[in-house]
């Protein structure tokens, strides 16, 4: 297959991927009993040549949860044939890792709400305390 391309930066050679086949489940009829179409693709991220040492931390933090061993694997499945699991299986590929890559969003500015937004909310409060105290019976009080 050709390379995966994550970025116009990051581009994986084939040689970095590595393929397993196995039958899939679901549609194909009886064809699923005889096909090899389940694609698995694993990519080492560890060891892997075109990130950056950036890039690489990045992506061991951030997919930390979906890793074994430094290598990212990704399933391909929903197709009948092969060769469109083995696209489906790239592009998830390079979706997860463009996504992981991203940078982090900046960091929050704490604000207060305004005098007239607290001023609101404890009117409300109050307005709800007497409808509260409203529905009581009287001797209650």
């Amino acid at each position: 297959m050709a390379p995966v391309r994550v970025r116009e930066t990051i581009v994986i050679p084939d040689d970095e991927l590595s393929w397993r086949f196995s039958r899939s489940s679901g549609p194909g009829g009886q064809g699923v009993n005889t096909t090899d179409s389940r694609v698995e693709l694993s990519f080492s991220i560890v060891d892997s040549r075109v990130l950056s040492p950036t890039a690489r931390a990045r992506l061991l933090e951030r997919l930390a949860h979906r890793l074994v061993d430094g290598v990212l694997t990704v399933v391909a499945s929903e197709h009948r044939s092969q060769l469109r699991n083995r696209e489906a299986a790239q592009d998830r590929l390079a979706a997860l890792l463009n996504d992981a890559l991203r940078p982090p969003p900046p960091p929050r500015r704490p604000t207060k709400p305004s005098r007239r937004a607290q001023a609101r909310r404890v009117e409300a409060k109050k307005r709800q305390g007497e409808t509260k105290r409203l529905r009581r019976r009287p001797d209650d009080g």
